[in-house]
């Protein structure tokens, strides 16, 4: 199936009417056609793994084709372009976050990307880099305490951008470290309270929000 088949299919099951519900979630829906994240992922799922193909869906631009592309690309065969080529196209919180789980942070050097994507002054370029913090804490099961630990001070460092889908991925990241063993939880504590120490709204919220589930994870 070639990437003209594969926009007909999700053409044929769009529904314009989701389109509102999107945007309610700051969704941007400029090239949106209306499908469902469930009949995406099960168009995934009839698709398998394509790398060629997920190239070609990325091309079109279109927002689906953009999810599903990250759905069955072969995280073996994404290369550091890619990662930047991409990265550098994100117009929306979602598709950050959904190429970032699906694919970015399954790649080699999704921790090294981390690294270099929040030093970015772009918000979904930074968001990225926070994201892929977070989804590597869930998903890479065999990286060291160390692999994480240098994240801490990267958080501290950009706690106080306050643009919102800035914010909100430093503390997702902030607590889902925190939540992958006590030795990390203990030192998320101590970077969240050092974070609420900075004078800025954005550093305060990061921090309170975080530990609120940090210690509580911490008394469990």
């Amino acid at each position: 199936m070639n990437s003209v088949e594969v926009v007909g299919l999700l053409k044929q099951m769009a529904d314009v009417t989701r389109l509102d519900g999107m945007k309610r979630y700051g969704i941007d829906t400029s090239k949106a056609l209306g499908v469902s994240m469930p009949q995406v992922r099960k168009l995934a799922k009839e698709l398998k793994r394509d790398h060629s193909l997920a190239l070609e869906l990325w091309q079109t631009g279109i927002h689906e084709c953009l999810i599903l592309a990250s759905l069955i690309d072969d995280p073996k065969l994404v290369t550091p372009k890619q990662m930047d080529d991409w990265v550098a196209e994100f117009n929306s919180w979602d598709v950050c976050d959904q190429v970032c789980g699906n694919l970015f942070d399954r790649t080699g050097f999704a921790l090294e990307k981390a690294l270099e994507y929040t030093s970015s002054e772009r918000e979904y370029v930074k968001r990225a880099g926070f994201v892929l913090m977070a989804e590597c804490a869930v998903h890479n099961k065999k990286a060291d305490n160390e692999a994480f630990i240098q994240f801490f001070p990267i958080m501290e460092r950009e706690a106080w951008d306050d643009r919102n889908f800035v914010k909100k991925a430093v503390n997702w990241a902030l607590r889902q470290i925190g939540k992958r063993n006590a030795a990390l939880n203990i030192l998320a504590i101590e970077t969240a309270k050092r974070i609420d120490q900075q004078e800025s709204r954005s550093a305060r919220w990061i921090a309170k929000n975080a530990l609120l589930e940090l210690e509580k994870r911490a008394m469990a």
